[in-house]
């Protein structure tokens, strides 16, 4: 096996010997790279289908879907690995402990706001970064609608998880 690696190595025909890894748009002066991860298909696409890069759509309802997804993912570990896991506000807890860290969230969120944020830079993965956030308004506008839906991505975790038996049994 090794000597048909060692064998391989010279041989431009060989698929592994192909370059995979280029500079950006072919110049080495850009200083990032295009690698088969960042720059293929599925992976542009998946980026830039992301809300924080996903075109047309406003700062307050970027940090809507990204605060509501993120309140209803925090608030399991908070209810389920806290210190008060077995007890009955077991749930209450990690909705109060979830809250809590959103609110400190976001008030980073504003801190960074009001700190002059460097321009987004354009990148392989994604070429076109959104206006949004390239305004002391539009962060702002993201940090409110984060702590809103955070805060509702909380709570209708709370609500499932401390209503779970009665959905079980109205669904069968």
């Amino acid at each position: 096996m090794a000597q048909a690696v060692d064998a391989s190595k010279n041989l431009p025909s060989d698929p592994r010997n192909r370059e995979v890894v280029f500079p950006a748009k072919r110049d080495p002066q850009v200083g990032n790279l295009e690698t088969p991860i960042n720059s293929s298909p599925f992976t542009k696409w998946f980026i830039n289908n992301l809300p924080a890069y996903r075109q047309g759509i406003t700062p307050f309802r970027r940090g809507l879907e990204i605060g509501m997804a993120h309140g209803y993912w925090l608030f399991g570990p908070f209810a389920k690995l806290g210190p008060l896991r077995n007890t009955v506000n077991a749930n209450l807890a990690g909705l109060l402990s979830t809250i809590g860290l959103v609110v400190i969230l976001s008030a980073a969120l504003s801190l960074y706001a009001n700190s002059n944020p460097p321009q987004p830079v354009a990148s392989v993965t994604v070429p076109n970064t959104p206006d949004a956030f390239q305004s002391k308004e539009g962060w702002s506008n993201f940090g409110s609608a984060f702590l809103i839906g955070a805060i509702g991505g909380a709570v209708t975790a709370y609500f499932l998880t401390t209503n779970l038996a009665f959905i079980q049994g109205f669904f069968g």
